[in-house]
């Protein structure tokens, strides 16, 4: 783990998240020292896999993606690298004050940050895509329109 300072504006790449345009959202931890301002697309994903259980406490994470670009970060953070079920490098970040999830990049999608959904100030968005399902508990229901991948989305 290490304890990083965040600028006020993550670089960002092009990569679009494919999914409709959202208003202006907010997200912070529990004590409100690390916030994220966000605005422009995002496609919400809910991940069943161990690790994200282990990660977030609950049956599964989610995650709103968008552009990093478009994802500013205010705060002390604390982060955490491990390798993903897909063998890429997943980095959590969380506030180091009351440890609450609020972002995480993946080195498949470098110019991408996953925004916890928990965090989000007055979001409804369903989940796009449901991934790692071979690791569901049964009595989770995904919404019938969201696509749905026994492990990622491309099997790995």
């Amino acid at each position: 783990m290490r304890k990083a300072r965040l600028p006020n504006r993550q670089a960002g790449l092009s990569y679009i998240w494919p999914s409709c345009r959202m208003a202006a959202m907010h997200a912070t931890c529990q004590c409100g020292q690390l916030t994220a301002a966000i605005s422009g697309q995002g496609t919400g994903v809910m991940c069943h896999c161990k690790a994200c259980q282990r990660r977030t406490g609950a049956p599964f994470g989610m995650n709103l993606y968008f552009n990093a670009a478009d994802v500013e970060l205010s705060g002390e953070a604390t982060e955490y690298t491990r390798k993903a079920d897909s063998g890429d490098d997943l980095t959590h970040g969380f506030c180091p004050t009351c440890g609450t999830p609020v972002y995480l990049r993946t080195a498949r999608h470098p110019g991408g940050i996953g925004i916890s959904v928990g965090a989000i100030e007055g979001t409804s968005t369903p989940p796009a895509r449901s991934v790692f399902e071979e690791c569901r508990h049964p009595w989770v229901v995904v919404p019938d329109e969201t696509q749905s991948f026994q492990r990622g989305r491309d099997g790995k």
